[in-house]
């Protein structure tokens, strides 16, 4: 039966963010934390040692090139559903990273996820981020904090340093994903504990008209691209936005490159007015 997400789109229009609990099967979670645990230590990740960052923070970038199991996270049905009603049909998969905030971690920088893009805000949303708790997250250990309806602000363009501002923690547990519009102020916790690492996973998108944080045509190996579904294709950008954005000679890459499915060029689509 598929879930009732009403009143989690109403929270996103709202305030800007919406935890959904449990909303990742169990088993999913296990295998996803045994792969992050496996890839940091195969691929010797280490503290970018940054502000924004973090100093005790570990993060693995691109995983949907290390891996068959990180092709599930970006097309879960709870979460695409609730990431396509803020930027609508035919968002893109921007970045996908894990994130392990470790015990003595400081607080990140407030920030807000499209704050780059040089637009007047509040504007339509170009963005929308989620963050899958793998394991259990506390006000002790790091949890993300957000500003509710900071969304809908004017302005700052940007926070230099801690805006004095009230912000909630999103205290979630296991198996639970928080997701937040692009223009939401947030940061992560402080991880003030003694032996609790917060892991999660950041699946992050943009509308279809928005260029990628990652660029997935070429962090991807071709081999690997050729094993994901059409639907994860089209989401790491390889079909045309609105029938036209991305096109090659009026065909998306993936139906050149992989044989998917075409797609209607937007001319072919409209109607012909025979008085044009």
């Amino acid at each position: 039966m598929a879930r009732d997400l009403t009143s989690h789109h109403q929270q996103l229009v709202d305030d800007g963010y919406t935890i959904v609990e449990n909303a990742i099967e169990p088993g999913l979670i296990d295998a996803l934390l045994s792969d992050v645990r496996r890839l940091e230590s195969e691929l010797d990740r280490r503290p970018a040692d940054n502000r924004f960052e973090g100093n005790r923070t570990t993060r693995t970038y691109n995983l949907l090139a290390h891996g068959a199991i990180w092709q599930q996270v970006p097309v879960h049905p709870v979460v695409l559903e609730l990431v396509e009603g803020v930027l609508g049909p035919q968002a893109l998969v921007s970045s996908l990273a894990s994130i392990s905030l470790a015990p003595g971690e400081t607080g990140q920088v407030l920030h807000a996820d499209d704050q780059i893009q040089p637009l007047a805000k509040p504007h339509v949303a170009t963005v929308c981020n989620s963050m899958w708790a793998l394991t259990d997250f506390t006000a002790g250990n790091g949890a993300t904090r957000v500003v509710p309806g900071s969304h809908l602000w004017d302005s700052p363009d940007y926070f230099n340093g801690e805006p004095d501002v009230d912000t909630v923690v999103a205290e979630m547990p296991k198996g639970s994903v928080l997701v937040w519009h692009g223009s939401t102020w947030h940061g992560g916790g402080a991880n003030t504990t003694t032996d609790e690492v917060r892991v999660g996973v950041a699946m992050n998108y943009c509308a279809g008209f928005i260029r990628q944080q990652e660029n997935q045509q070429l962090g991807i190996p071709s081999e690997v691209m050729a094993t994901f579904s059409p639907q994860l294709r089209q989401l790491c950008g390889l079909g045309m936005y609105r029938g036209l954005t991305g096109n090659i000679e009026k065909r998306s890459p993936a139906e050149i490159l992989y044989g998917d499915p075409p797609q209607v060029q937007v001319w072919d689509a409209e109607p012909i007015d025979p008085h044009r």
